[in-house]
């Protein structure tokens, strides 16, 4: 049975704290974890959480103390990782479309790299030949995601070096003498389909041939969470099985051992999360109740953008009577988060918690109509502490010159 914080918990957070909040609980990040390192128990494998579903530094020092290891998407991330506690051989940067400044920033931090173009890979090659063992992220020409926003590997895909160029990475490296001793993809995010990973497992066991230094294959994350009742999420089990047998197989035939890395983040820190808002108006219009919060598209875009969904709970009155309501933000934008949802009746002045707000959440947040960023709070064993105080106006004007 999962970890979760009680209604009564959450309450009594949104009273101490004010609205809107983000709550995130810690031992179900541990959860999450110790549930990947039973399904791969075995393998020879290595996992990396995805920091930027969550980069709050309490987070990173919370992941790091259970024993993962850290995914970055910028430089940035990695630093934070580095003040966090970690060492740099347990952070990778995985670039994309970036300036070749900002991976030679990571090179001097001395942390895993993968690149994901020819032309960066080309001015690493001859900056650093073979002296800094590097990555290659390739695009494998895989469909796969929950929607096209999130699918990153398919033909059309912006990431990654097609796969089709893998003549000219061949080329790169015996012109420039690098050391490639990783092959990465990442197919997108919401990949349920254990199968997705399978056949990319096939796409880079078959590239491997021509890389004799290579020594780990990375599979990137994409785990499926389950955010609607009644959804299921990727079989971790099967999935660790599958890496397992593969992996073994592919060693007995070639007589080389290789690891498998993975970078879950929305898997380890979704469920985790709760954002809690409260109800300012109910307003009655037509066949609709829209029930008006104290938050909006600039705390959570994630329905907005995605159409993602996501439960939401009465915590004031759980036992009501249902009824339909339009739950909306107080921006000037249209911001729903839910249409024509069944909820116990709702009051002005109750609060409401959204579900699943660990990943993508408070992380893709602004201030767009000059609202204060939320206060976010960590629960870990059973004790609340505020990990990001609720923004003021000097936060608005910060940066800004002439004030």
């Amino acid at each position: 049975m999962a970890t979760e914080l009680s209604h009564e918990q959450l309450v009594a957070l949104a009273g101490e704290y004010g609205t809107p909040l983000y709550v995130y609980h810690a031992e179900r990040i541990g959860e999450q974890y110790n549930h990947l390192l039973a399904a791969f128990r075995g393998a020879n494998v290595r996992f990396f959480y995805a920091a930027k579903a969550l980069t709050n530094i309490n987070i990173l020092r919370y992941i790091k103390s259970i024993g993962c290891n850290v995914d970055c998407s910028s430089v940035n991330e990695a630093r934070l990782a580095l003040l966090a506690g970690f060492d740099p051989t347990n952070i990778l940067y995985t670039s994309n479309n970036i300036a070749f400044e900002e991976i030679e920033e990571a090179q001097r931090l001395g942390i895993h790299i993968n690149i994901d173009s020819l032309s960066n890979l080309r001015k690493f090659g001859l900056k650093f030949g073979h002296s800094y063992p590097v990555g290659i992220r390739l695009r494998p020409n895989i469909m796969a995601g929950g929607n096209l926003k999130i699918s990153t590997g398919h033909a059309d895909s912006k990431f990654g070096i097609p796969l089709e160029q893998i003549n000219e990475v061949l080329d790169l490296v015996k012109e420039t003498g690098l050391f490639i001793r990783t092959l990465h993809i990442h197919t997108g995010s919401e990949i349920k389909d254990v199968e997705v990973f399978a056949r990319g497992i096939e796409v880079l066991f078959d590239v491997a041939a021509h890389f004799p230094e290579l020594e780990v294959i990375d599979l990137g994350g994409g785990f499926k969470v389950p955010y609607e009742p009644g959804e299921t999420g990727t079989d971790i089990a099967l999935l660790g099985k599958k890496v397992k047998e593969e992996f073994e197989q592919y060693e007995k035939k070639y007589g080389r051992p290789l690891q498998a890395w993975f970078e879950p983040g929305k898997f380890l820190v979704s469920e985790a999360g709760y954002f809690i808002t409260k109800v300012n108006v109910l307003k009655p219009a037509g066949q609709a109740v829209f029930a008006g919060v104290d938050t909006g598209l600039n705390h959570l875009i994630r329905p907005m953008f995605y159409g993602s969904y996501h439960v939401i709970d009465n915590i004031s009155n759980p036992g009501g009577e249902k009824k339909f309501y339009n739950v909306v933000g107080n921006i000037c934008e249209t911001d729903t988060f839910a249409e024509n949802r069944l909820l116990p009746e709702i009051r002005e002045g109750d609060y409401l918690v959204i579900r699943n707000a660990g990943a993508y959440c408070f992380e893709m947040s602004s201030h767009y109509n000059s609202r204060f960023k939320p206060a976010e709070v960590l629960v870990k064993e059973g004790e609340a502490r505020l990990i990001r105080k609720r923004d003021e106006l000097e936060d608005l004007l910060r940066g800004q010159v002439g004030v």
